[in-house]
This record gives C-alpha cells, sequence and structure tokens, in this order.
C-alpha cells in the first residue's frame, strides 16, 4: 500500500486533524499536509514519521506489517494474507514467556513438517527396487 495513503488514512481513522497531529508529534502542520499529499514524501525522515507513528499509536512493525493495511483496506490482503497477519497479531499480544514457548513449538511443528515433505520428495526421486535407472526414464517418456 502506498505510503501516502496510510499515512493519511491512519490519521484520518485515529479522527485527528493535521493540525492535531502536529501538535502531538512536533511535526509541522505544513509539512504533514505535504507528506499526504504526496509532495514531500520523497524527503520525509525516519525521525518525524517516528514521531508521526508515536502520534496514531503505532509501532513501526504495525505501520509496515499487514495491521495498518487491514485497518485501511481489508478487501485487499488475501485470505491467507490475513489469517496470517491476525496471527502474528495474537501472538504479540501474549506475555513473553508464552510467546517464546509457542514459537519453539511451531517452530518444531515446521521442521517436522519439512523433514516429512523432504522424505516424500526422496521418495517419489528413488528408483523403486529392481528398476534400472534407464527403464525408470522410459517408463517416465510413455
Amino acid at each position: 500500500m502506498d505510503l501516502v495513503l496510510k499515512l493519511r488514512e491512519i490519521r484520518r481513522m485515529r479522527g485527528l486533524s493535521q493540525k492535531d497531529v502536529a501538535r502531538l508529534s512536533g511535526v509541522g502542520a505544513k509539512t504533514i499536509s505535504s507528506f499526504e499529499t504526496g509532495e514531500r514524501i520523497g524527503s520525509l525522515k525516519l525521525a518525524q514519521l517516528k514521531r508521526l507513528l508515536a502520534a496514531y499509536g503505532l509501532t513501526e512493525a504495525e505501520f509496515f506489517g499487514g495491521s495498518v493495511e487491514r485497518e485501511i483496506a481489508p478487501w485487499e490482503l488475501n485470505e491467507e494474507q490475513t489469517s496470517t497477519s491476525r496471527l502474528l497479531d495474537d501472538l504479540h499480544a501474549l506475555p513473553e514467556p508464552l510467546r517464546r514457548h509457542l514459537l519453539d513449538k511451531f517452530q518444531l511443528m515446521v521442521e517436522t513438517v519439512a523433514e516429512m515433505q523432504g522424505d516424500r520428495a526422496t521418495e517419489r526421486l528413488a528408483p523403486t527396487p529392481g528398476t534400472a535407472p534407464r527403464e525408470m526414464g522410459r517408463e517416465r517418456r510413455m
């Protein structure tokens, strides 16, 4: 999603005017206006962006992750992106020890599935007992 659109729409969704954001962030109202119209978006400094995001109550991860897009235009995300983003948001909301425990369990599940998939791929490529490699090649062409 376009940075200009994200900045403008998140401000509107928070019910803030450009003057409100200027007061909360310390970034000038005219500067905010020029960012939101795209005039000066190329000159947006990281420090300014961080101050704007703080005024909106967002972290950089939330702003650049899927949560802002889902809030602004949920129809633009496919079902898998939405589910993944929702799962990650829920995971981040958990207490650190529980989050770490779940991440360890999930990593183990992913590794197990990868190993199983690898075994299946190996089984498909391995010749059946008693079949010479040349015969296998001939069977595939038929």
